[in-house]
């Protein structure tokens, strides 16, 4: 939708970081009438800009640890090691990206012992070349 303006930029802005906000609270924020905000915003969904509404759910367990994996290969494409990190239930998601690693690789485990056990297990895989782990220390904003 190419005919945005600054007050559908403004609700967008407030509807990402409040996507609970009462339409009449965001009526008055952005100083539009209720019925108008509300046009705006259905116009907005119909696009498609705005695609959803979620609950954004914070760590449930406290023992969970979550890491980024940052695998370099010798050689690419490599469905062989992508067939291989699909087989791990601790694997959450494989990005391939471009520059000098090959792919990013996030997990979730229970324990740094758990961590170290799925590091080496993915780091002697045919065509891995090199791994290095980054852990989450905290997510401070996550969008889907």
């Amino acid at each position: 939708m190419q005919d945005t303006d600054a007050t559908d930029r403004t609700i967008l802005a407030i509807l990402s970081r409040e996507a609970r906000i009462p339409m009449k609270a965001l009526a008055g924020r952005i100083g539009l009438s209720r019925s108008a905000t509300t046009e705006r915003v259905a116009r907005l969904e119909k696009a498609g800009i705005i695609r959803g509404y979620r609950a954004d759910i914070g760590q449930l367990d406290d023992g969970q640890i979550e890491a980024f994996l940052l695998v370099t290969l010798t050689r690419t494409p490599s469905i062989g090691v992508l067939d291989r990190l699909a087989g791990f239930a601790a694997v959450r998601k494989v990005s391939s990206v471009s520059g000098q690693l090959d792919l990013v690789v996030e997990v979730e485990v229970g324990s740094i012992n758990a961590l170290n056990e799925l590091r080496n297990e993915i780091s002697v895989i045919d065509n891995v070349e090199d791994l290095t782990t980054s852990i989450v220390l905290r997510r401070d904003i996550e969008r889907s």
